[in-house]
């Protein structure tokens, strides 16, 4: 008696989990307003966040603005460099007088807005009208492909 009632809650538990989307964390990587950068391949991405590329093209220098904790922004960074969760530790250590330290995406948002030259992750839902969005590998941010999650 107790697996017919049971039967039917499981079904309909497996089939409410199986319907919901899954929310992985979309990444955005955004530039001042000010900033003439629309694009960059994948390979470039990473070495302007491992701190290889110091300058954009304007010869403007380029600031990497991080979350003091984002899961999300961890994860695709650790993707992007190809680093294990201690190697992304590490950089961080070893970089942390060169990188701009923030608490949040509204943190992110607001000093790339006001830094020509900053570059910084964010979360698809905080982007604003602010800053821009660039592409990655002439993806953007939710297509497949834009930056791994």
């Amino acid at each position: 008696m107790k697996f017919t009632i049971f039967r039917p809650a499981t079904v309909f538990l497996f089939a409410v989990i199986s319907v919901a989307p899954c929310y992985a964390h979309h990444m955005a990587v955004v530039v001042s307003k000010q900033n003439g950068v629309a694009t960059v391949s994948s390979t470039q991405l990473s070495r302007i966040f491992r701190a290889e590329t110091k300058k954009w093209a304007d010869g403007k220098s380029i600031q990497l603005v991080l979350h003091r904790a984002s899961n999300g922004e961890t994860i695709t960074l650790q993707r992007l460099n190809k680093m294990s969760a201690q190697q992304w530790q590490s950089w961080i250590a070893e970089h942390k007088d060169s990188v701009k330290i923030v608490d949040s995406d509204e943190d992110v948002l607001s000093y790339v807005e006001s830094t020509p030259g900053a570059v910084g992750l964010v979360d698809v839902r905080s982007l604003n009208d602010h800053v821009n969005i660039i592409r990655v590998d002439g993806k953007v941010p939710m297509e497949d492909g834009y930056l791994p999650h």
